[in-house]
């Protein structure tokens, strides 16, 4: 019996297999809402985008996809950043294995430039009440429009990047280009008018609720979204990143420069005291670290130098304020030209500069008149500093003999032309080797 229910089942076998319906894995992930996982991890964006948010927005993907979570939130608030750091963002955010949504917030944020292309290459976008999206038209280091062939390689490049990522997620193609070509800006009702932006939320359980019920897709598979009610994770960044990500600011690496450059002053111009080139060497690392997050030219980096040095020159040359004016000038050229990037916000702040330069110069004149004054004043040291000193006779001798002085805290051999007495002042008028010569000291003209 045994073996004949083998045999009956090894011939039954391929008929009951051919009659199962085949499962069809796409089918199957279309039915499974995103939700499943219940928790959305809550990423917050708030300044420029640079290498550390592009790594701060990796690993929030990696960390929601290893959670299970249901999808990624980013809050964002920014004014810009790195093309590069941008196309890396957009690149996760286009490839992610979940449903990303973007949102601009809180009220009063925006996302221009750069948070642009952020927010449309995102599954979701929607954006707070009194928020801004848009003005992504590159511009020059101080601000300017590029010109030439370069100026319309880099829009043109620009545009097609924010074509490109409007298509993919169905957004409104036109404006994504007028948002580079013309710099466009709409507010949050615009924004979902256009189909820029997909819904107005005020919070972000506002956002999964009304998220909830979409589908999305999510590398070539439609996905239902299923958020309403889910446990919001938030995602902080790393020590490592939160520091990047403070120094990968123009005007943070400016100033840790400028630190970096005085500490090393003082330590050179009075060494032993230590502490200023210890700090000062810290804060030129520190200042070189950020500027290996940004796109720096070496050209303003050696003016600023320059400019330091020939500052430094004019207090020790009679040049009579020729280089340090031309030291303050580089100076400040090489401030306006210290990062190069399409992008303002990632420029040094123009009243920092103009500050930083006030008070370089102030510091310079001042340091000027000090040594100019030191240069003029009367010597207080060797036999120049005995010079008009005042003193006392010990003990009087004959005009024209050896008198016994205290002068300077010291005993001296004197010889006066005047006759002097025991106790009277005395005032130096030369110095012969260990012999000084003196007279009456005149406290009034003619006494």
């Amino acid at each position: 019996m045994p073996s004949r229910r083998a045999a009956l089942l090894a011939l039954l076998a391929p008929l009951l297999l051919a009659a199962q319906p085949t499962p069809n894995p796409t089918a199957t992930a279309a039915a499974a809402p995103s939700g499943v996982g219940r928790e959305v991890l809550l990423l917050t964006i708030d300044g420029v985008i640079n290498p550390a948010t592009a790594d701060f927005i990796a690993d929030g993907i990696a960390a929601a996809q290893a959670r299970a979570a249901a999808a990624v939130v980013i809050e964002l608030d920014t004014p810009g950043g790195l093309l590069e750091s941008t196309k890396i963002i957009v690149k996760d955010l286009l490839g992610a294995p979940l449903p990303v949504i973007v949102y601009v917030a809180p009220s009063g944020a925006g996302a221009a430039s750069a948070g642009v292309f952020v927010t449309m290459a995102a599954h979701i976008a929607a954006m707070a009440p009194g928020t801004t999206i848009g003005a992504a038209h590159p511009v020059g280091g101080q601000g300017e429009d590029i010109g030439g062939t370069l100026g319309e390689k880099v829009e043109n490049f620009t545009a097609a990047l924010s074509r490109s990522i409007a298509e993919q997620r169905g957004r409104n193609v036109d404006w994504a280009e007028k948002a580079v070509r013309k710099s466009v800006s709409v507010t949050e009702r615009e924004a979902v008018k256009l189909k820029i932006i997909d819904f107005v939320a005020d919070s972000v359980p506002d956002v999964l609720v009304q998220a909830s019920g979409r589908s999305v897709d999510v590398n070539g598979v439609s996905t239902a979204l299923a958020l309403s009610g889910a446990t919001v994770l938030p995602f902080e960044m790393r020590v490592s990143q939160r520091l990047l990500n403070f120094l990968a600011h123009p005007n943070i690496a400016y100033l840790l420069m400028l630190a970096g450059m005085l500490g090393l002053y003082v330590e050179l111009t009075s060494p032993g005291v230590i502490f200023p080139g210890v700090a000062g060497v810290i804060a030129l690392v520190l200042a070189l670290a950020a500027m290996q997050l940004m796109p720096v030219n070496w050209a303003g980096v050696a003016l600023i130098g320059l400019g330091a040095a020939m500052l430094v020159a004019e207090m020790f040359l009679p040049t009579f304020g020729v280089v340090g004016v031309g030291g303050l000038v580089a100076f400040v050229l090489g401030s306006l030209l210290l990062f190069d990037t399409p992008e303002a916000a990632l420029q040094v702040d123009r009243g920092l500069i103009a500050g930083a330069a006030v008070t370089v110069g102030a510091f310079a004149i001042v340091v000027a008149w000090l040594v100019v004054r030191a240069q003029r004043a009367r010597s207080t040291v060797g036999a120049e500093g005995m010079l008009g000193e005042i003193g006392e006779v010990r003990r009087a001798g004959e005009p024209g003999g050896r008198t016994k002085v205290f002068v300077h805290g010291e005993y001296w051999d004197a010889v006066s032309d005047d006759a002097v007495a025991t106790g009277d002042a005395i005032e130096v008028l030369a110095v012969d080797g260990l012999r000084l010569r003196v007279r009456r000291h005149r406290t009034k003209e003619g006494a």
